[in-house]
């Protein structure tokens, strides 16, 4: 066997003595930081930045640090980019499926919750700086959205259908109608029921033959300025006359900046102005309120000069300067793109000479671009600091002027809104003098610390007060629309009554707006009355004010009274009570209270003073305040207010006929007012009658032939005393409905019932040619 020997140096002993040697031990290298993504100042310098942030780098220099948006460089990460978006196309599709398989409104939201969960939190959220209450829910523009199948088709001149939403006063006339029909048992179409339906114009772009085969003569290459417009002294009229008129009540525009840029466009050697929108729609504005200031065969002359045309429309006021109206809009066409203040300036005063004209639906367009054109300059934010006060000031202005524009057309019309109040930043304008002294112009203060432009700042606040009501009633409606579909019709006076308490909060905003106007803006009553009230006291004409400041004055006690007869309207109904709805009488009392008032004012101005003569929206406000009172006098045909309402009527026909030396649309209203108060009194008539026959029937017969027997101390009927074929009136009256209105019942329960969220339209007949057939008695 072999046996291995291990060799030793000498003076070694241990084996493992003769390992090699131990390599030196060195430091371990630290790992080097990574950074995700360096900030935009390193990325740009190229220098090394860290994943804090702020960075070090940025500390340092005290400046911001931030980082943009990682670019897909990459074909993986475009590929995840794609991934990600196509899934989230799916999610979105199968929510808009389910939306569509259930139509209600998901109101248990929470979001939606947060946004109107009762009027303490819709009024905190919607508050501005003023103390004003907002909105519940400003974005309600979605929701209105909702309530295409709300509302009412009208045919236009040109025989198109048009909407129009359940706030609309078109919406209200075709419930009047369609229960008259059937009352009477006959076809009246919708258009028989309003002001000049057969329009000579569709607009004021809209010419005659006549005017066509002159147009059609002109070359592409013909100037602008043509023959058919104003000499200069003409047109300095009727800039003169702006500034007195709707400078203060749309103070929207820099009168010394305007002068100067109208005295610039003179400085041709032709003698001829150079083209400017603002200056034609400026000048055809007010050549629609000069015109309707002129008597009978001088109007018709001066008209004649803006017209150059020998038809019958040279006596309509309407439409007058719509030559220059029409020049305003070309020139408008090359300033689409990059819009101005000015652009601005020219769309808000279109919408208002298209109002005035009674062209709603190209006001409604119009007024569209003007919001679109105020986000583009971004007027609903506030103006940017280094902007100088007085231009500070006019924008608020601007933005606020068209903030009541809009929600004045939204609510006539009954469409959705189009500013959301929500989305602004911008505070109200100022009124101290300070900012009267950057204005432009000069106006003497009207004491209590109230100038010239708080009328303005006391109408943005109506509005946005009474806005709030709007908004928070139709959400309501809406809701409950879209909760009723299993509710019989058993339901609806709870509904109604549940409407008007819902309501009630609101009203009593608008009313502490009313005790917080200033007195300088207040129109003094005779008789120790109030302003701003309907106690139905006369005005008290202050002697020596200015003009200017009369017409402030009404304008706003008038556009209150306005806005609030839309506001009661939805409350009249065409049937009777299945259950005692006593807040919603009483609304629909009101809505005859402020249509009575307006009327009253509206007569007595305009038959002692020339304040509002030639100014064409008080005929609108006249014209809605008349159909209000003919629709609660048919509703309510024993209230105590009725009396009243029905000698408001004829009062309204007197106010029609003076309007006629202005206005000849203002002849066909009072037509249709007459003819319609004539069926008020057929249906009283008819009434009366059977009242008698039910009363000698009666055993024994009631003590004043009227259920005073069933009244107690307070006035009071009790509703089990009445018999269930019986008309409940707020006064406590009833009316024995038995065989007059039975064959009319279905059909005005379905055109009441549609406010309150069951949508049932009966067909109508749209034959112009039928006529009101008045049955014999």
């Amino acid at each position: 066997m072999f046996t291995t020997f291990i060799g030793m140096a000498p003076g070694v002993t241990d084996p493992s003595a003769l390992s090699p040697p131990e390599t030196p031990k060195f430091p371990k290298r630290q790992k080097r930081s990574q950074v995700a993504r360096a900030c935009d100042w390193c990325r740009v310098h190229r220098i090394k930045c860290d994943n804090h942030v702020p960075c070090l780098n940025c500390k340092k220099r005290g400046g911001q640090c931030n980082q943009g948006e990682v670019e897909v460089r990459t074909l993986p990460h475009a590929v995840r980019k794609i991934e990600k978006l196509e899934t989230r196309i799916k999610e979105l599709e199968q929510e808009l499926e389910n939306e569509r398989k259930n139509p209600k409104l998901s109101t248990e939201d929470g979001s939606l919750q947060n946004k109107q969960s009762g009027l303490a939190s819709s009024g905190s959220s919607g508050r501005d700086s003023t103390g004003v209450l907002g909105s519940p829910s400003d974005s309600e523009g979605s929701l209105e959205r909702k309530r295409s199948g709300d509302g009412v088709r009208i045919r236009t001149a040109r025989r198109q259908e048009t909407w129009y939403g359940p706030s609309s006063l078109f919406y209200f006339i075709r419930r009047v109608n369609t229960f008259l029909n059937d009352s009477f048992q006959q076809t009246h179409p919708i258009n028989r029921m309003l002001p000049d339906s057969n329009k000579l114009f569709d607009g004021p772009n809209q010419t005659s033959e006549s005017e066509q085969t002159r147009q059609s003569a002109r070359t592409a290459g013909d100037q602008i300025t043509e023959n058919d417009y104003l000499t200069p002294t003409q047109e300095d009229y009727f800039i003169n006359l702006y500034w007195q008129s709707f400078h203060t009540a749309l103070p929207i525009l820099d009168e010394v900046a305007f002068k100067e840029h109208y005295q610039s466009l003179w400085t041709t050697l032709g003698g001829e102005r150079k083209p400017s929108a603002l200056a034609d729609i400026v000048i055809a504005i007010c050549m629609q309120y000069g015109m309707a200031q002129q008597s009978g065969a001088r109007r018709a002359d001066v008209v004649a000069l803006n017209t150059k045309s020998d038809s019958k429309d040279a006596n309509n006021t309407s439409i007058a300067g719509r030559w220059h109206y029409q020049r305003c809009q070309r020139l408008l066409t090359n300033e689409l793109e990059s819009p101005t203040v000015f652009t601005l300036q020219c769309h808000i005063l279109s919408t208002v000479y298209l109002c005035a004209g009674s062209f709603p639906n190209m006001a409604d367009s119009t007024c569209t671009l003007a919001v679109r054109t105020a986000y583009m300059l971004g007027l609903h934010m506030d103006p940017p600091e280094e902007t100088s006060q007085r231009e500070r000031e006019l924008r608020k202005r601007l933005w606020w002027t068209l903030y009541i524009l809009e929600s004045k057309i939204s609510m006539k019309l009954g469409r959705p809104f189009l500013l959301d109040h929500s989305d602004t930043t911008c505070s109200l304008p100022r009124d101290d003098r300070e900012s009267v002294a950057l204005s432009g112009s000069v106006f003497t203060p009207l004491g209590q610390g109230a100038t010239w432009l708080t009328f303005h700042v006391e109408n943005i606040k109506l509005f946005l007060a009474v806005r709030a009501a709007y908004t928070a009633f139709y959400k309501k409606q809406l809701n409950t629309a879209n909760n009723s579909n299993n509710q019989s019709s058993r339901d609806e006076s709870g509904i109604i009554e549940s409407h008007a308490e819902y309501l009630g909060p609101y009203i009593d905003r608008i009313e502490e707006w009313v005790k917080a106007v200033p007195d300088p803006l207040k129109t003094k009553r005779q008789d120790h009355g109030t302003p701003f009230s309907t106690d139905f006291t006369p005005l008290e004409f202050e002697p020596f004010a200015s003009l200017w400041l009369q017409r402030q004055r009404l304008l706003l006690e008038l556009m209150y009274h306005n806005l609030c007869i839309n506001l009661f309207r939805p409350f009249i109904r065409f049937i009777p009570s299945t259950r005692p709805t006593p807040i919603a009488d009483k609304g629909a009392a009101q809505c005859a209270v402020h249509a009575i008032t307006l009327t009253h004012i509206m007569y007595q101005v305009l038959s002692s003073t020339s304040i509002l003569t030639g100014w064409h929206e008080s005929f609108q406000w006249q014209w809605n305040a008349t159909m209000s009172l003919i629709g609660f006098a048919i509703a309510y045909p024993q209230h105590v207010s009725t009396p009243e309402a029905r000698n408001a009527i004829d009062l309204s026909i007197i106010v029609f006929e003076i309007f006629e030396r202005s206005l000849p649309s203002a002849t066909s209203a009072a037509t249709i007012a007459r003819s319609l108060g004539a069926q008020v009194d057929l249906i009283a008539k008819k009434i009366h009658s059977r009242q008698d026959v039910a009363s000698k029937m009666a055993n024994p017969p009631p003590a004043a032939g009227n259920w005073e027997s069933l009244a107690d101390e307070s006035g009071n009927v009790a509703v089990s005393q009445v018999p269930t074929d019986m008309w409940n009136n707020y006064d406590g009256s009833s009316v024995s409905l038995q065989g007059f209105w039975a064959d009319s019942i279905d059909m005005a329960l379905s055109v009441d019932t549609q406010d309150f969220g069951m949508l049932y339209w009966p067909n109508m007949n749209s034959d112009i040619s039928s006529q009101w057939a008045y049955p014999q008695i």
